[in-house]
């Protein structure tokens, strides 16, 4: 297989993600015309204007759009936890995938053996998780399972990023390993966490590639963005032919959809341009706020033995990353099992 620099420059193919906007936008304006004009979406201004933020935070960060979107309607707007993950799936189709064609057409370095086995695990996992786990899982913890594992990644990157942000290349081990430890990846994400919250198998495969495989964030970050965008598209198309999504979550995609096409491709651009370590701390910031947020507005339902459990929920999840770091060390320090790289697949 060819490798090639990061730096190297590559002839881009962008008149396809311009001719995917077209085709997209085309279909919205039909879309809108036949649900009633402007007047159908003017009430769900809110949500666009929140997923503008959103659509950038999916581009330019390994957590996709509905990381904002979750918190904003079901802490904010008090919607159920359950219309949060189906709008995160829905909005993510469209901005999540926006954002992957536009990294494919620029030929951005990706890490494709794991990619491709964290594909073929979430082809399984995501419909079983949202068959058989998601239906019995109660609104409280819904919101729970988001706050905490979010915490924990906000809390790694507040400390770790700036380590993070300084590797360049990826380590090599080799493509078999790769692929499987991608496959574990996407199956358990998939099946556990994507099919609760609507979101995380992004974070998860990024925090594989950076913590144990000490990958490029420029690597990390376009691969977790194009496996967040695979499972919204098949937990889309699994809630839809099962029998629908939840009531509302149409009209907010229709309201939010003309943003995200172009705000999370924006958002993989301009994190090229001015880098990613504002927008890294701040979202991690948001992470950890979103705990607190959430943690005192179930405080009835947690009581103060249930917030000490959350923390120590978090806390053991923070131990679990850095376990993964400490193994990526070990990896790293045997020359051989791993080799450092400066290059990527293309």
């Amino acid at each position: 297989m060819r490798r090639v620099p990061l730096t190297k420059e590559r002839k881009t193919h962008l008149w396809i993600w311009f001719a995917w906007l077209a085709l997209f936008y085309a279909a919205w304006a039909l879309l809108v015309e036949r649900s009633g004009g402007w007047e159908a979406i003017v009430g769900q201004w809110p949500i666009a204007a929140t997923m503008a933020f959103g659509g950038y935070v999916a581009g330019s960060t390994p957590m996709g759009g509905g990381t904002v979107a979750f918190p904003v309607l079901v802490l904010f707007f008090d919607e159920p936890a359950s219309l949060g993950r189906d709008f995160s799936f829905a909005i993510q189709s469209v901005g999540m995938t926006s954002a992957s064609i536009f990294i494919l057409c620029r030929r951005t370095p990706l890490a494709r053996a794991m990619l491709s086995g964290a594909v073929l695990g979430s082809l399984f996992g995501t419909p079983l998780g949202i068959w058989w786990i998601a239906p019995v899982v109660p609104e409280f913890w819904i919101k729970m399972v988001f706050a905490t594992l979010w915490a924990a990644f906000g809390v790694v990157h507040l400390v770790r990023f700036g380590d993070i942000s300084r590797q360049v290349g990826m380590n090599e081990f080799n493509e078999r390993w790769d692929f499987r430890v991608g496959a574990a990846v996407g199956f358990s994400a998939g099946l556990t966490i994507v099919s609760v919250t609507g979101v995380g198998v992004d974070m998860l495969l990024y925090a594989v590639l950076v913590l144990l495989c000490r990958a490029d964030p420029r690597i990390a970050i376009p691969t977790s963005v194009l496996i967040m965008a695979f499972n919204s598209l098949l937990g889309l198309a699994v809630k839809v032919a099962g029998g629908g999504l939840q009531s509302g979550v149409y009209e907010k995609w229709l309201a939010a959809a003309p943003v995200v096409a172009l705000g999370a491709p924006l958002g993989a651009f301009l994190a090229g341009v001015i880098g990613r370590r504002t927008t890294m701390v701040f979202v991690a910031v948001l992470c950890v706020g979103q705990f607190v947020w959430t943690c005192h507005h179930e405080r009835q339902a947690l009581g103060g033995g249930g917030v000490l459990l959350a923390i120590g929920g978090v806390a053991l999840v923070v131990l679990g990353f850095e376990r993964l770091r400490t193994r990526g060390t070990e990896l790293a320090a045997n020359p051989r099992i791993a080799k450092r790289s400066e290059s990527v697949d293309t």
